[in-house]
């Protein structure tokens, strides 16, 4: 039996001297926010504006749509017609990759957290006939063959190997590292714009928050189901890691807008605790999650499909997204709820603001328990450093308590509405999130 945290339930505990304590109820994570320290500087400066070189367009980065063949074959891509229909197109040849304009693509990790070997040598996992067969195609193509060599040979130049060493495998044996750019568990789903439409300068980065709330959805729905498709590719996966890193001090090898998704045999640490705490309180997202914001006046926003909170017990400033829907797997909501979700996290990102470094991670059951978790999506600020004195206590200093996030980003929220930016969504006092409002259910449908 899981024993009770020592503060349980509260959570959230506010010192004399203004330090707020926080703890996880989830993983028992402790958080202060020492009085005064919350005055610092949020994170990143910009670069000083430099105009931007027209001839560069679409060539800013190797994600940018001028540089197709500097990434690995795309599995798929989500166009955007003239006349306003949406399109998923699968298996593009390289001939095509430049025919249209991909708003959003999914493409392999080059350099993947767990490589097609790793599958391969510890389960035995081969290409699936399908998969097999797209390869075969790809490498048939003059221009699909040159491609895959040519991001082959950059791959293993990265890695150390020399032009000679390359010559020396031949073909065949640079065609043997290609494996993971067609049947691999680390793909990226990446972003058409590098800049907004129309920028002028550098600083002017497209963000999640500056997409149209339309775009946002696409980008979303377009990741859950790239999520479905890496389960159905590999049976050895146990969970499917799915996050953002925006800016380099949160991770990003590129400062261009992608979702990265790592296939992995695990559930992950996090998600052991959870479940653990779970099996003895099944209502304890409600109970611990909304509900607790709800009674502690930390609720954001909320439409008929999803609830946003200011999070707390997290190591940054989060804010926790929550599904409402009766299924726990994405891939499993309807599209209304899917969208849901995504105008409240495009609401955050549009709030937070693009200057601010984040990681956006998504939580949801693992597939091989019948657990009832609901989706979940946090939004972490990436504005401080952990250090020694984290270390050493296993307590973290976070410089900002729930209740100073919620009361930079509420007026924020009102303000990006009355411009209307954002989804259909009510913004705190208007919010009327009632308890046990999420309505996961225990059956795996």
């Amino acid at each position: 039996m899981v024993q009770p945290f020592l503060r349980e339930p509260e959570f959230v505990s506010q010192m004399k001297d203004g330090t707020v304590k926080q703890l996880n109820p989830f993983s028992g994570t402790e958080v202060w926010t020492v009085a005064g320290r919350g005055n610092r500087p949020m994170g990143v400066v910009l670069p000083d504006p430099v105009p931007l070189d027209p001839a560069q367009s679409g060539h800013h980065c190797p994600f940018c749509e001028g540089r197709y063949l500097e990434t690995p074959p795309e599995k798929s891509r989500v166009i955007h017609h003239a006349e306003g229909n949406w399109e998923t197109r699968y298996r593009v040849a390289a001939e095509d990759l430049h025919a249209t304009v991909a708003e959003f693509r999914r493409i392999p990790n080059l350099f993947e957290i767990l490589s097609y070997d790793y599958w391969n040598l510890n389960y035995g996992y081969e290409l699936p006939a399908r998969v097999r067969d797209r390869k075969a195609a790809y490498l048939a193509s003059p221009a699909g063959r040159d491609h895959v060599l040519s991001v082959v040979r950059n791959k293993l130049k990265a890695g150390g190997r020399t032009d000679a060493a390359i010559d020396a495998l031949g073909e065949d044996g640079q065609l043997e590292a290609a494996s993971g750019f067609f049947g691999g568990g680390h793909d990226v789903i990446v972003s058409r714009r590098h800049f907004i439409d129309g920028a002028t300068d550098n600083t002017q980065l497209a963000a999640s928050g500056t997409l149209t709330p339309e775009d946002h959805y696409r980008f979303f729905a377009f990741t859950v189901e790239s999520t479905q498709a890496l389960f159905d590719l590999n049976r050895y996966a146990r969970y499917v890691a799915v996050f953002q890193n925006w800016l380099k001090p949160a991770g990003a090898s590129f400062d261009h807008l992608h979702k990265q998704l790592v296939a992995i045999d695990e559930r992950g640490t996090q998600h052991e605790l959870a479940m653990e705490r779970l099996r003895t309180n099944p209502n304890i997202y409600n109970e611990y999650g909304a509900n607790y914001a709800a009674y502690h006046n930390l609720v954001l926003a909320e439409n008929d499909h999803a609830v946003a909170f200011a999070g707390f017990g997290h190591r940054y400033p989060t804010i926790e997204i929550y599904s409402k829907s009766e299924a726990c797997d994405p891939w499993n909501h309807t599209p209304e709820e899917i969208r849901g979700v995504s105008d409240l996290v495009h609401a955050m990102h549009a709030a937070s603001g693009v200057a601010v470094p984040s990681n956006e991670e998504w939580h949801y059951r693992p597939v091989d328990t019948d657990l009832a978790m609901p989706w979940r999506v946090m939004l972490k600020w990436r504005n401080s450093t952990i250090a020694g004195f984290e270390g050493a206590t296993k307590i973290y200093l976070n410089t900002i308590d729930p209740y100073a996030l919620r009361d930079r980003l509420v007026p924020a929220l009102f303000a990006l509405r009355d411009r209307r930016l954002l989804g259909d969504l009510k913004i705190s006092t208007e919010c009327a999130c009632r308890p046990n409002s999420l309505r996961y259910r225990t059956n795996r449908g």
